[in-house]
């Protein structure tokens, strides 16, 4: 099959892009999106000319790299990586136009390729559990509920890889700190410290400039692991009561850093 590319070429993030127009005349329909990005790459490098670059690592749809915005889609397809989409889902002669995740805390680095360190921050602030070290306990010494574990796992799916934010108008990633404040929420070592991270995230979340959350729902509807809503309403719950609670933020915000 043959399709045709339009790619968001940037040389770096204070260079101004453009779409560039590259065919793609040798796809298999079995190919993977990625395998056939390597294809054209492969002709641009024996051409002399500069390959596209776009994230990539384990293509198996757990690392959450693979972040690119096909046909004004996150991933391209509901409830897959960019990894996992496959050619046979276009058809011989489409046009496909392909850009970067288009968020502010997201600044392009090159081509498809966007920083998304700002993710990193919000993990720092609180996606952990303070524990004495030592041995490992045994693993049923602390029980957990079937549905607790269940809720816990399913919000811990969650790979990072910030379509959430992609597809959403007000470019929100409440769904990621929602599932990386809810995963820990619900098991007995994440309750300690359960409404101070959920303050903390959120902070470090606003003060990244990611929009706020109106529930629109486009978050869910492109999440390859197909968190839910669910988690948002939990993260709202938590900050509610740690504002009756009278807790604040404890922790230093880049932008608190930088001033």
């Amino acid at each position: 099959m043959k399709v045709t590319l339009k790619v968001w070429r940037q040389k770096n993030a204070k260079t101004p892009g453009e779409f560039k127009t590259y065919p793609a005349n040798h796809v298999s329909p079995d190919m993977s999106f990625l395998e056939m990005l390597d294809v054209v790459n492969q002709e641009l490098i024996l051409k002399g000319e500069e390959p596209i670059a776009f994230d990539h690592d384990c293509r198996e749809g757990i690392c959450g790299m693979c972040s690119l915005m096909i046909n004004g889609i996150a991933h391209g397809k509901k409830a897959v990586t960019t990894c996992q989409l496959h050619m046979r889902s276009f058809n011989d002669g489409d046009t496909i136009t392909i850009e970067p995740w288009r968020a502010k805390p997201f600044p392009i680095l090159k081509d498809l390729v966007v920083d998304r360190t700002s993710f990193d921050r919000i993990i720092q602030a609180g996606g952990f559990i303070s524990a004495s070290t030592g041995s490992a306990p045994d693993g049923n010494s602390i029980p957990v509920a079937k549905p607790d574990a269940d809720k816990a796992m399913d919000a811990a799916a969650c790979i990072g890889c910030a379509a959430c934010v992609a597809a959403c108008p007000n470019g929100s990633a409440m769904l990621f700190t929602a599932a990386k404040v809810t995963h820990l929420g619900f098991l007995p070592q994440g309750q300690t410290e359960r409404h101070q991270r959920a303050v903390n995230m959120i902070a470090v979340h606003d003060a990244e400039g990611f929009g706020n959350c109106t529930n629109i729902g486009e978050c869910s509807a492109v999440c390859p692991k197909e968190i839910s809503l669910d988690t948002i309403s939990r993260l709202n719950r938590d900050i509610v009561v740690a504002a009756l609670k009278g807790i604040e933020p404890t922790v230093e915000t880049a932008a608190a850093q930088a001033s």
